[in-house]
C-alpha cells in the first residue's frame, strides 16, 4: 500500500522537480559578479533547464502509466513550465549578456536603451511562452494524437536558449586553438547579437501556428518515416562532431526548420500558381 503511494505521487514528484529546476536555473544565473568571472553559474542554470527539460518529459508519461492524470496535474505542469522554460530562461539570456559587458569592465551598459530593449524582449519571450502554455491547456483535448504542435513548444524554446552558455564554452576552445586574435574579439559580441535575436525569433514562433513534431510521441509510439530518420543521423552527427554545440545546432534547427520549409513551400506553390499555362 505505502509502494502503490509513493508511486501514486511520482508524477506530481517530477513536475514539482521541473519547477524546482527552474528556480534553481534563476538563482545560479543571478549569481554575477566579480568572483564568478568565468561565468560557470549560467553553464549551471542552462544544465538546470534541461534538467527540467527531463522532468517534463517524464512527468506525463508517468502519470499516464500510474493512471494518475488529473486537471490538477495539467494546471501545476503548466505552472511549472512558465517557470522553468518561461521565466528562467529570459533571465538567463539577460544575464548572459550582461556577464559579457561586465567582463569588459561596462556594467554601465544596461542603464541605456540597450539594456532596455534588451529586457523588452526578455520581456516578450515570458510573455509568448505563458500565452502558449495557456493556448495549449485549451486546445489539447485527451483523446488527441500529440503527434503535432501548434506554435513551437515552449521546452524547445528554453532549450535554444539554454544551449547559447553551453555552446559558447566550445566556440571559446575553438578560437582560443586558432591563431587568429580576432577571431576571439569578434565571437563573443557576435554569439550575444543572435542570442537576443534568437530569443525575440522563438517568442514569436511560441505563438505562431506553425506545426511542429512531438518528437517524443512520433519516435516511441509510431512509426519512423524516411524524414526522421536523417533527422536522427543529423542529431548523432552534430553530437559527434562538436558535443557542446551540438545542443545549439539541434535546437535552433528544431525552431527553425519548420516556419523556413512552411516559408519555401508557400513561395514555391505561389509561382507555380502564377505561372502562366503552356
Amino acid at each position: 500500500m505505502k509502494r502503490q503511494r509513493m508511486i501514486a505521487v511520482l508524477p506530481t514528484l517530477l513536475t514539482l522537480g521541473n519547477g524546482a529546476c527552474g528556480f534553481g536555473a534563476i538563482t545560479f544565473a543571478a549569481k554575477l559578479g566579480p568572483e564568478h568571472a568565468e561565468g560557470r553559474h549560467l553553464l549551471v542554470a542552462s544544465l538546470l533547464i534541461f534538467l527540467g527539460m527531463l522532468c517534463d518529459m517524464l512527468d506525463g508519461s508517468a502519470a499516464r502509466l500510474t493512471k494518475q492524470t488529473s486537471d490538477i496535474g495539467a494546471q501545476l505542469d503548466s505552472l511549472c513550465d512558465a517557470i522553468t522554460f518561461g521565466v528562467a530562461p529570459a533571465f538567463l539570456m539577460l544575464q548572459f549578456v550582461r556577464h559579457e559587458y561586465m567582463s569588459a569592465n561596462d556594467s554601465q551598459f544596461f542603464v541605456g536603451y540597450v539594456g532596455r530593449f534588451l529586457w523588452t524582449v526578455a520581456a516578450l519571450y515570458v510573455i509568448c511562452a505563458i500565452l502558449r502554455l495557456a493556448r495549449f491547456n485549451v486546445e489539447t483535448e485527451e483523446e488527441d494524437t500529440h503527434e503535432f504542435f501548434s506554435g513551437l513548444p515552449s521546452p524547445a524554446a528554453a532549450g535554444a536558449l539554454a544551449s547559447f552558455p553551453i555552446g559558447m564554452r566550445e566556440l571559446l576552445r575553438i578560437a582560443a586553438t586558432t591563431e587568429s586574435h580576432q577571431l576571439a574579439i569578434w565571437l563573443v559580441p557576435s554569439v550575444k547579437i543572435a542570442m537576443v535575436l534568437v530569443t525575440f525569433a522563438v517568442a514569436c514562433l511560441m505563438v505562431s501556428r506553425v506545426h511542429y513534431p512531438h518528437v517524443f510521441n512520433q519516435w516511441v509510439r509510431g512509426r519512423r518515416t524516411r524524414r526522421q530518420v536523417i533527422h536522427l543521423v543529423f542529431v548523432a552527427a552534430a553530437f559527434y562532431w562538436v558535443l557542446e554545440l551540438g545542443f545549439l545546432l539541434i535546437f535552433c534547427y528544431f525552431a527553425f526548420a519548420p516556419p523556413l520549409r512552411a516559408m519555401w513551400s508557400e513561395t514555391v506553390s505561389g509561382r507555380l500558381y502564377r505561372s502562366p499555362d503552356v
